[in-house]
């Protein structure tokens, strides 16, 4: 089951498309377009494209600007209102594809009209260059996340999402082609605008057969309501309305193939192929030529490894805090990146913990709002020589520290 397919419910008749992969067991499915609820996955069952042949019934397929809900699945409850066809009104002609995915854009909140009700044609405005990502009204509330390709190259790229809760979650990746989007990569609900996660791509374009490589574009897209509502407009490729972001103002920059030929690593020398480690070369070449007396090749002394430097115990009492692991700071870090240090030093001392055989140590996290607590915890009960964890001297620290008691 993946973002974007189609359900249904097996304990009622409802249908929805799935917008969010909570956890190994539950799934956000939006019912009618707009309404999102939690279901379990073993409660909901993807709709089969042969549904259609056997029950002559439309499964449509989803894609940018394309509207998902009660209109693309409809049940037999919404397919009521909907007209007979009769030689009348089969004689009309059928909307092309742009006609309607610019009926579906104008469905949105921000979607603008002309004077007297009609819509304004959205091909109107002429194409950008460049990588986008584009937020598509799925509905009037809910919208797609897409990437759009309006490039003449080949683009490889990543997605992902950053919250204050984890820090990087992978979603999807693969390979977009010229002028060309992706399907949608996630959903988000504006109802949830407040609490939407940043949008993390890394995206490398290359041309096949091409005479030049690209840098890796790295692009972190947070939303601000300030920006975010100013940033609807036509989007390229897909020829509808959408939020849209560019990901390139500044293009890759191609690498040159002397700057490739220095990064790469030095061709070893021949006497380096063919002496092993430790023979003097030229004493040995040498002697196989016959221009020195026979006797053994030198052996260059190897040089005396370093010893390696003692582990040092931790403190019983490790404190987390980021003012106390780097107390002379002075730059603005954000809530990630002081989570990040912060994991980095709980690692660092657990190991050295284990290493020194100590019986305990009491990790001070503070209160806060408990993300800090819950992913020590959650790194505490996957740890086999863990023997257990609790909160520690509730008196003292309260719910802000947790003893961890060592095999």
């Amino acid at each position: 089951m993946n973002v974007g397919d189609r359900v249904r419910l097996l304990t009622g008749t409802e249908e929805g498309i799935v917008t969010r992969l909570l956890d190994n067991e539950l799934v956000e499915v939006a019912i009618d377009n707009d309404f999102t609820i939690p279901v379990l996955r073993r409660e909901v069952v993807v709709v089969a494209a042969d549904e259609g042949k056997n029950f002559n019934r439309a499964a449509p397929t989803y894609g940018p600007g394309q509207q998902p809900g009660r209109n693309a699945n409809a049940s037999k409850k919404d397919r009521s209102h909907i007209p007979k066809p009769t030689a009348a009104n089969a004689a009309k002609a059928t909307p092309t594809l742009a006609e309607a995915l610019a009926a579906v854009a104008s469905s949105g909140p921000a979607a603008a009209k002309a004077p007297g009700g009609k819509v304004p044609s959205v091909g109107a405005a002429p194409a950008a260059k460049g990588l986008f990502l584009a937020l598509v009204n799925q509905s009037p509330e809910l919208l797609g996340v897409t990437l759009i390709n309006n490039t003449e190259a080949d683009v490889l790229y990543t997605y992902g999402e950053e919250t204050p809760a984890r820090p990087y979650r992978a979603l999807a990746a693969g390979q977009l082609g010229p002028k060309a989007s992706t399907k949608p990569l996630a959903f988000l609900h504006l109802k949830d605008f407040e609490t939407w996660p940043a949008a993390v791509m890394q995206l490398l374009p290359h041309r096949h057969n091409g005479d030049a490589a690209y840098e890796l574009i790295n692009k972190r897209q947070g939303f601000k309501a300030s920006t975010f509502y100013s940033s609807r407009r036509p989007a390229p490729v897909i020829g509808a309305d959408a939020y849209l972001f560019q990901l390139d103002e500044k293009a890759a920059a191609a690498i040159a193939p002397e700057k490739l030929a220095q990064e790469a690593p030095a061709t070893p020398a021949p006497e380096a192929l063919k002496a092993p480690a430790g023979i003097d070369a030229a004493a040995l070449r040498a002697q196989l030529t016959g221009d020195a007396p026979a006797k053994p090749a030198a052996v260059v002394a190897a040089a005396a490894p370093k010893p390696a430097a003692p582990v040092v115990a931790p403190p019983h009492e490790f404190d987390l805090h980021f003012e106390a692991l780097r107390p002379d700071n002075t730059e603005e870090l954000s809530n990630t990146a002081i989570l990040r240090i912060q994991l980095d030093a709980f690692e660092d001392a657990l190991v050295r913990a284990l290493a020194t055989n100590m019986h305990e140590i009491v990790f001070i996290h503070g209160m806060g709002n408990g993300t800090l607590r819950k992913e020590i915890h959650r790194q505490l009960s996957r740890n086999k020589d863990i023997k257990f964890f609790e909160d520690s001297r509730k008196e003292k620290f309260g719910y802000g520290a947790t003893l961890v008691r060592l095999k």
